[in-house]
């Protein structure tokens, strides 16, 4: 249950209806997700938290089917279910197959069950890993 009320277009003061404007506008559909319009109650949030994922999320070093599957594996890990559904969706928009999605989650799985043995064990970190390493 949304701890906060999804406000509807009329509800929202000029600030708010702009993103809206501008996230239908950039994905080229009259929807705006229930997480934005959570976030039209404090219209400074929306706006600040809008222009950093179009920064974030726009083509780049990494192109944008990655991004979302990096958002994904994120998603998982902290245990988001909206954006777990909000950017597996976005992925598979994007190109993501079924099969992209199975190796997905093998990564994903495999991280996990890695992670926590390393960090039960406290397995110290190799020195050639280190950013500095053979830098002379």
């Amino acid at each position: 249950m949304a701890t906060v009320s999804l406000l509807g277009d009329d509800e929202t003061g000029p600030e708010a209806r702009a993103v809206f404007d501008e996230i239908r506008a950039l994905r080229g559909t009259d929807y705006v997700n229930n997480f934005w319009r959570a976030l039209a109650h404090d219209p400074a949030t929306l706006r600040a938290t809008w222009d950093r994922l179009k920064a974030v999320m726009a083509p780049g070093a990494l192109d944008p089917l990655v991004k979302e599957m990096l958002y994904v594996a994120v998603s998982v890990t902290n245990g988001c279910d909206y954006c777990i559904h909000s950017h597996t969706a976005a992925a598979r928009a994007k190109g993501m197959t079924p099969e992209m999605y199975g190796e997905l989650l093998a990564v994903i799985g495999m991280a996990a069950q890695t992670n926590q043995l390393v960090t039960a064990m406290k397995v110290p970190v190799d020195g050639m890993f280190d950013a500095g390493a053979g830098q002379g």
